[in-house]
């Protein structure tokens, strides 16, 4: 078996068939999917045992609620293929998305292949380049636009009922491997809707990113991959920058606190960031941002943003 593709299945009853479509219709013909359902109280098995059974190399299982990434870890028990990928239920890849990027995986014994994705927010289409890097660990750290060697993934599972799931996945394997090759193609298409991650407004979850980034360090001292740039570049990213800015903007009473916590995380992990190699390349707007919520002056970048968003 050449690829095996891994879709976590719950809530998702208005996409699965367009997700699952994409999926049967691959050019690459050696290839199974495995679908997991993950406790879904709406009718999504109803269309996911539909395709498999019409399908032979469409693979059905059932299990209790538990999160994605332990409907992942289920199926990467049944996983054949040589590579694995994964795609979320409510989203959709181009028909020639797995052959172009299994061949590219052969051509060079790739330990990764990397594409570029597509969002899709109800009129409004954007174009996501993860191609182009000086690090793969700047790149989006979905697991959906990869195709990973399953000999490379051995040992390494996703957290379970934890938000973050695919950044903590993905930065232990590219801890573990350099051969990483890219097509400058959007193959993955990403749907925004309002039950999205994205558009969450549950502060106190985005509290796991703690949870995640001490995850990936412990990892890394365990496994003699740590890297003191690079952990102080996850913590002032994912952290400081992305998980602040994004509770800066929810609305509700948790809110405050949740904000609080992050930022004495950071300033208790990367007291000396401005020092860091990575900093002096930051854009300027992105320096001026990490240093207010550093400060405790979050409410000045979810200002900056809002003011932004007007002008826009």
């Amino acid at each position: 078996m050449k690829v095996s593709v891994i879709v976590p299945v719950y809530n998702v009853y208005k996409y699965l068939e367009k997700c699952l479509e994409s999926l049967v219709n691959q050019t690459l013909k050696d290839i199974e999917i495995i679908v997991v359902n993950d406790g879904s109280p709406d009718n999504s098995d109803e269309i996911a045992k539909k395709y498999a059974k019409k399908y032979k190399n469409v693979k059905y299982f059932e299990k209790e609620n538990g999160g994605q990434g332990s409907a992942r870890n289920l199926a990467l028990k049944h996983a054949k293929g040589k590579y694995i990928g994964y795609i979320d239920s409510d989203d959709y890849v181009d028909l020639d998305m797995y052959e172009k990027m299994y061949q590219k995986a052969i051509e060079n014994d790739s330990d990764i292949v990397v594409c570029d994705m597509m969002m899709h927010e109800g009129d409004e289409t954007k174009y996501f380049d993860c191609t182009h890097f000086d690090s793969a660990f700047t790149s989006t750290p979905s697991a959906c636009n990869k195709l990973f060697k399953k000999d490379v993934i051995k040992g390494i599972e996703f957290l379970e009922r934890t938000w973050y799931e695919d950044f903590n996945y993905t930065t232990k394997i590219l801890l573990k491997t350099n051969k990483i090759d890219v097509i400058h193609e959007p193959f993955y298409h990403y749907i925004v809707h309002e039950s999205s991650t994205m558009n969450n407004n549950n502060s106190k979850k985005n509290l796991d990113i703690i949870k995640v980034v001490d995850d990936i360090i412990d990892y890394s001292i365990k496994n003699d991959c740590y890297d003191y740039e690079l952990t102080n570049y996850l913590v002032y990213n994912y952290v400081l920058v992305d998980a602040v800015n994004r509770v800066a903007l929810h609305k509700n009473k948790e809110k405050k606190e949740t904000i609080k916590e992050l930022i004495e995380y950071s300033r208790k992990r990367i007291p000396n960031y401005k020092k860091c190699e990575f900093y002096k390349k930051e854009p300027l707007k992105r320096k001026l941002i990490a240093n207010l919520n550093f400060n405790h002056l979050s409410g000045l970048t979810s200002l900056i943003f809002k003011i932004k968003k007007v002008i826009k």
